[in-house]
């Protein structure tokens, strides 16, 4: 499994490689798409991308927690929270991903005697 983690670079990259705009001009198109996300996920609204996932605001109420080093009881405050929730095309797409590599791995050895 890969751990590199996809950036606001990565992105504007493909921006500029797929589409063609400019370094700068992808760079503040994805800036402006994340904050608009942002902005309506502040204001509590859910977004969905199609085909992808959505976001919504979750309000968590206080609860009793425990120190793991202590062991003392503290009250976790309430917050909200972003929940994300891929979309069904999403989900199959890696899992379809996922049987593709597995097959892949699992593939015999090819023949030396060939």
């Amino acid at each position: 499994m890969t751990t590199k983690t996809v950036t606001r670079a990565d992105l504007a990259h493909a921006v500029f490689q797929k589409i063609g705009l400019s370094r700068t001009e992808s760079s503040e198109l994805v800036e402006v798409v994340l904050g608009e996300i942002s902005d309506a996920l502040i204001r509590g609204e859910s977004v969905g991308l199609s085909s992808f996932a959505s976001f919504q605001v979750h309000a968590k109420t206080h609860r009793p927690g425990r120190n793991p080093r202590t062991g003392e009881e503290v009250l976790i405050s309430a917050r909200r929270v972003v929940r994300f929730t891929a979309s069904d095309v999403m989900k199959s797409r890696i899992q379809k991903a996922h049987k593709a590599r597995k097959a892949k791995v699992k593939a015999p050895p090819p023949d030396p005697s060939r």
